[in-house]
């Protein structure tokens, strides 16, 4: 089979690219090189809306920042992933930094940011009253907020692949070639995909991929970013995102209450050679637990529960770099997806659409386009006579498997029946393994849930795919030595 559209990477870039074709009558298929989707730069994303007042008005971050605001709120009326939309608030600490708040809010109504508004001492205490008592002043965007990004990509794909979109995971693209109008893209493990279009989206690795593909040759670099997780009973959790005034090659440490409940503290902004470090250190957690206290009170290192890091894909223009390929036809490059791409990727899957279409690629909408995806219940957020209907009907809603986030059987098993069958997978489906104890109580009970409804033996699961296996095999079968 040929396709029409081979979209590499199934992160917010390439699930919204995926997402956004899937509304034509096209063959499309989403290649990604990792066990299951949302596995790299997406999913260890902040999750913030953006408001489109971080960049000036000429570059294409801001142009589909703006859009992406939009359609994101669009979207969350019909696929249904978590979206708290509680505004932004831009803090300034000091004289200093109001000044330069000042610039930025001008930026911001330059740009054509909706309903902003600038707030003296009492406003902003008003908006936030958990702000520490240096605050003197800021500015507040109400259209923003903050989304749990692994459910929204996931969510983009899920309703892909409703609309007719094929998935191939674990293909690690080695290499490409360009003859009579078709390309043929060999994975490592040796499949292959043949497509009359490509669209490059690989995040981290887009540079490397881009190189294998005989196309031009640009540096991704990899911009580290470490995030603590606090516990959802956190005495500091403020009710809007807290942005302090930015500083070069980044927006600042913030303080982000996030769409799941708990609030998130960070990120550092750091240049790093390896696109494989995620590690995280004592040392920059107290770096960013100092400046947040500074900014909100009732953070302590107590509430941590967690840290992770992850890596901005940056372009050396510090743009987005969205482009008919130079030097390879039928090639559109979608690289340097940084912040605010999250915010921007379904506007960025439209831009990519045109330029598709700019290329030669024949669009025609589909009639029998379905954008809707049905709500899944959350145990937790429902009454005690929803779940009584429940489970009348079903009583594994009523046998909570996490206890932290309140997660039942019955969401653990469908996660596994819309094809999540790593712990990993069905964690960011779910948010079993989430809370307090990370998994410590209800690990096995998920692992035996997933191995039942998905025919996969225990022996043979793993964490995230690949190689991260969780067990030997049973213990009384191990042989002592």
């Amino acid at each position: 089979m040929i396709y029409d559209v081979a979209v590499i990477g199934a992160g917010a870039t390439g699930g919204a690219t995926a997402y956004m074709l899937s509304q034509y009558k096209l063959h499309t298929v989403l290649l990604e090189r990792s066990h299951e989707v949302c596995a790299g730069v997406s999913k260890a994303n902040s999750g913030i809306v953006h408001g489109g007042f971080h960049h000036p008005s000429d570059s294409l971050k801001t142009q589909l920042e703006l859009r992406g605001n939009a359609l994101i709120e669009q979207l969350q009326k019909n696929l249904h992933f978590p979206y708290l939309k509680c505004g932004i608030l831009v803090v300034a600490y000091s004289e200093e930094e109001l000044e330069t708040l000042k610039k930025l809010y001008q930026r911001g109504l330059d740009n054509g940011v909706k309903d902003m508004e600038f707030c003296d001492r009492k406003r902003i205490f008003e908006l936030e009253p958990k702000l520490t008592a240096n605050a003197i002043g800021g500015f507040f965007v109400p259209h923003g907020g903050t989304i749990e990004p692994y459910m929204y990509v996931f969510a983009l794909i899920e309703c892909a692949l409703k609309n007719h979109v094929d998935l191939r995971c674990d293909f690690e693209v080695i290499s490409g070639d360009y003859q009579d109008d078709v390309w043929l893209v060999k994975s490592a493990d040796g499949r292959e995909i043949k497509a009359k279009y490509l669209v490059n989206a690989a995040g981290l690795f887009a540079d490397d991929v881009s190189r294998k593909l005989g196309a031009e040759d640009f540096k991704i670099f990899p911009r580290k970013g470490e995030e603590y997780l606090l516990d959802r009973n956190c005495a500091g959790r403020p009710s809007r995102v807290v942005f302090p005034v930015p500083v070069k090659h980044s927006k600042g440490v913030l303080v982000i209450p996030t769409a799941g409940g708990t609030t998130m503290i960070g990120p550092t902004a750091e240049k790093v050679e390896d696109k494989e470090d995620t590690a995280t250190t004592q040392s920059n957690f107290a770096k960013i637990l100092k400046l947040t206290q500074n900014m909100v009170e009732g953070l302590t290192a107590k509430d941590l529960i967690t840290s992770f890091a992850g890596l901005r894909p940056v372009h050396e223009s510090e743009d987005f770099y969205i482009v008919q390929s130079p030097v390879r036809p039928a090639l559109i490059q979608a690289a340097g997806i940084q912040s605010p791409g999250l915010t921007a990727s379904p506007a960025i899957g439209e831009y990519i659409v045109k330029l598709l279409a700019k290329s030669g690629l024949a669009l025609k909408k589909d009639p029998a386009f379905d954008g809707t995806l049905p709500e899944y219940f959350e145990s937790r957020k429902l009454t005690d006579q929803q779940l009584s209907e429940l489970h009348a009907s079903d009583p594994a809603w009523t046998n909570i498997v996490c206890r932290c986030e309140s997660i039942s059987e019955a969401e653990i098993i469908n996660a596994v029946k819309r094809g999540h069958t790593t712990v990993d997978g069905v964690k960011f489906c779910t948010r079993a393994g989430m809370g307090r104890c990370q998994g410590g109580f209800c690990s096995a009970k998920v692992l035996q849930i997933i191995s039942r409804y998905s025919g996969i033996p225990m022996e043979e699961l793993t964490k995230r795919g690949g190689k991260s296996r969780i067990l030997a095999g049973k213990l009384g079968s191990l042989e002592v030595k």
